[in-house]
Formats: C-alpha cells, structure tokens, sequence
C-alpha cells in the first residue's frame, strides 16, 4: 500500500504543484493578471496546439486508433450531459444558474490537466492515445456547451454554421486534422520543424497550469454557493466514479481504463468560465465550480489513482 501511495504522489503531485506556484506567484506579484491572460492565449493559440500536432503525427494510427474508446467517451460525456440536466429542472429556476451549473458539472479541463496527469502516469504511446481522445471530446465538449448556454435562456436559434466554423477553426482541432494525415501515412518531419516544435509543446503543460494557478481566488470560496458545491462534486466524484464502473464493466484496463477515469475526473474547464460570461449564464457560479473542482480533484484523482493500482487495474 505504502509504496501505491508513493506512487500515487509521484503521479499527481507535481502536476498541482505547478498549479500552486502559479497561484503564490500571483499573490507575491511575480506574475499578474495581465500575465495570466496571455499565457492563456499563448497556451491555446500555439503551444498546446503544437503539443497535440506532434503527438498526434508522432503515432501509429493502426496501434492506437480505439474507435470503441472513443465511441464510450463521447456516449459517456453526452449521456452524463443530459442526466444533469434533467436533474437540474425541478431545483434551478434561474437560467443563467442552470447554464453554468450544467456546464460546470460535465465539461472537464482534459486537455492541460488531464494530459499533464497521463503524462506522468503512462507511457509516450498512452499519451499519443490521450492526445487522440482529445481530438473527440473537444467538439463534443463545445457544442454540448453553446447549446446549454443558449436553450434555458431562450436566446434565439443556434446558430449552427457560426457554431460550426467557431469549432472547426478552433486552434486544437486544426492541429489535430494537420497531424492525421501524417500519422496516417507515417510521415516524417523535418529535424528542425520537430526541434523548433518541441521547444513550444514543452511550454505548453507547465505553462498552462501556472496560469490556473494565477487565476484561482481563493477567497471566492467562502462566498461559494450550494450550487456550487454540488455541481464540483458531480464533476469531480459522481462522473469518475460512475463512468470507471462503467468502463470496467465493459471490460477496460491499464491504460485504457486510467485514461478513461482522468477523462472523467479532470476539473472543470476554464473555458467553461469565458463562455458563461460571454454568453449571459452566472460567471461568479462558473468560477466558482472551476476554483473548487480545481482544489477538489487533488484528492479525488489521487484517490482514484490510488484506488485502481492498489487492485492492479492500472
């Protein structure tokens, strides 16, 4: 047991650690929030693209290709979507409270958390698997959200072209459709663009999760509502729990079933904020569910680490 936990911390620790120095960093003054807000875009808009063009174009499409994983995480991730909001009608009145909560509770900060944690717990080709999930969850993840930002409030129509052009244009999705081909062919790249390239994909984790930690408020917290509280523990207790059942049950392990739980029990998504404030849903909610479910899942993902090592199911 002793030494599942010392591999548990070895595992989680660093990742929320950077987290923390990005948050003291904050409160010294080192970094500020103008800081925060281009590294965010720096992140998105360059290096985690990069990141996940090179693991993409660095796989085996005939080795690591699951079309059932992804099948699972795409019916998991909507099914989950739509339970939640049923649960929601008869207690959350309020459109905009009901947006947030729903969003809080079901979109998950995969790709920086999630991929940092897969990064430290399995191999480069687990990692090149993870990086391909992403490239299927992200669309789901964005859609599902416009459309539970847009319905409660009855903000018109969606606009599905303008919904489609804003996720095909989207910085990790135009890395992914580049990657595929020359994964698919097993293309090599020139030493110098792979060279120049790793440089910016090893920013993009580190960098990305200071920048969590220099956007957490803390005192936000005390103030923090039952909504909430219980829409962070639908994300980051139910969901894993629920669905890594579900995938064991349906026959996943090691690798597959480890990727499948950090899916599942990742944070929620910080995007999930600027959408709920561009879009008219409760921001101080949306915040308030990241900052909690960001804290929160340093215990939950170690114990649900922990949990799936100590049975030897990862």
């Amino acid at each position: 047991m002793f030494d599942n936990i010392v591999f548990t911390a070895n595992i989680v620790a660093p990742v929320f650690l950077i987290i923390a120095v990005g948050y003291f960093a904050r409160k010294l003054k080192i970094i500020n929030e103008a800081f925060v807000d281009v590294t965010a875009k720096f992140v998105f808009q360059i290096s985690l693209p990069v990141f996940v063009f090179l693991e993409i174009s660095r796989l085996d499409m005939t080795q690591v290709f699951d079309v059932e994983q992804i099948i699972f995480v795409t019916l998991g991730t909507i099914l989950t979507y739509i339970f939640i909001w049923i649960g929601t009608i008869p207690f959350i009145k309020k459109p905009e409270d009901q947006s947030a909560f729903i969003q809080g509770a079901f979109r998950g900060n995969y790709a920086i958390v999630g991929l940092a944690i897969i990064s430290n717990l399995f191999s480069a080709e687990a990692l090149g698997k993870a990086t391909l999930v992403l490239a299927f969850l992200l669309p789901v993840y964005n859609i599902l959200a416009v459309i539970v930002l847009t319905v409660p409030k009855h903000q018109g129509k969606i606009k599905i072209r303008a919904i489609t052009l804003e996720i095909l244009l989207n910085p990790l999705i135009l890395a992914v459709f580049v990657s595929l081909p020359i994964s698919f062919f097993n293309l090599k790249l020139p030493v110098m663009i792979e060279s120049t390239g790793t440089y910016f994909a090893e920013l993009a984790l580190p960098l990305a999760l200071v920048g969590i930690g220099g956007s957490l408020n803390l005192e936000n917290l005390k103030k923090a509502s039952s909504l909430a509280f219980t829409a962070s523990a639908i994300k980051i207790i139910l969901l894993p729990l629920f669905l890594t059942v579900a995938a064991y049950f349906c026959g996943y392990r090691g690798n597959d079933l480890g990727i499948l739980f950090i899916v599942f029990g990742c944070p929620t998504a910080i995007a999930s904020f600027v959408m709920a404030d561009a879009m008219g849903a409760n921001s101080k909610l949306a915040g308030n569910i990241i900052m909690i479910t960001t804290l929160g899942s340093v215990f939950t993902i170690s114990t649900g680490i922990l949990i799936l090592k100590s049975f030897s199911l990862i």
